[in-house]
């Protein structure tokens, strides 16, 4: 079974910045993916980005330029490193994994695409 424990969320004030991370275990071996999300009060749950395990990665248009996804296989952690924070940053956010990807990183950004989910860390971006 798939467990994943995400850390690093908080509040900062805008232009600040945040790392999050997130701790899997149970995951098998390789060809698996990894993702965040987000999800804001009355909103849908979106993509933020997703790695797959060759490090190619996909984002958001909203955080490209602005945030960082990277994936430690030997360690089974993944983090997502969020610079120049915006108010719309705002959400709680996912650490996801789905168990096999085999097509391209892009194809992985949809909840659905996604098996295993951690129980959310709070970010908060407010002056």
């Amino acid at each position: 079974q798939v467990r994943l424990v995400e850390s690093g969320g908080g509040s900062v004030q805008p232009g600040g910045s945040l790392t999050l991370s997130c701790a899997a275990s149970g995951l098998p071996a390789m060809p698996y993916c990894m993702g965040w999300f987000r999800q804001a009060p009355g909103k849908e749950r979106e993509g933020v980005a997703s790695i797959k395990g060759d490090g190619s990665t996909s984002y958001l248009d909203s955080v490209k330029g602005r945030f960082t996804i990277s994936m430690d296989t030997a360690k089974r952690t993944v983090h997502l490193q969020m610079n120049s924070l915006k108010a719309d940053d705002s959400a709680t956010y996912y650490c996801a994994a789905r168990l096999v990807c085999t097509l391209d990183v892009d194809q992985y950004m949809g909840a659905t695409d996604f098996h295993a989910w951690g129980q959310g860390t709070q970010v908060t971006i407010s002056s």
